[in-house]
């Protein structure tokens, strides 16, 4: 995390939130998973459950190459406070790291004014 996009405050809260990001798989099929995604002091205000949900589509391109759609949906409006934007980018990366590794990815981050999409090519 670069120290110049983030208060030393801010900081320690996405250096908090990472290390205490946790998921539970709740799907699986041959081309897609779906998991929950948990941060400490964050959660669903509905369900009180976990912050938000992580989709990953599996598009295989022959045996060879494969190209990952994963969506990021943060259901916590704390997250959407654009002062806590690079919070959600640093952890939509760990997310992404953890979760999908290295394939080509398409990501699209749903997180009111914190939305944003990106694509991760290695």
């Amino acid at each position: 995390m670069p120290d110049i996009l983030m208060s030393p405050e801010l900081k320690r809260k996405a250096e908090e939130a990472i290390q205490g990001l946790t998921f539970t798989k709740n799907f699986r099929s041959a081309t897609a998973e779906e998991w929950y995604l948990f941060l400490p002091g964050y959660r669903d205000p509905q369900t009180e459950g976990a912050c938000g949900k992580v989709f990953i589509h599996y598009d295989l391109i022959g045996n060879r190459d494969v190209f990952i759609n994963t969506t990021v949906i943060f259901d916590d409006p704390k997250l959407h406070d654009p002062t806590l934007h690079p919070l959600v980018y640093a952890v939509v990366d760990e997310t992404v790291n953890r979760l999908v590794g290295y394939a080509n990815t398409l990501l699209s981050v749903h997180a009111g004014f914190n939305s944003y999409s990106a694509e991760y090519v290695s």
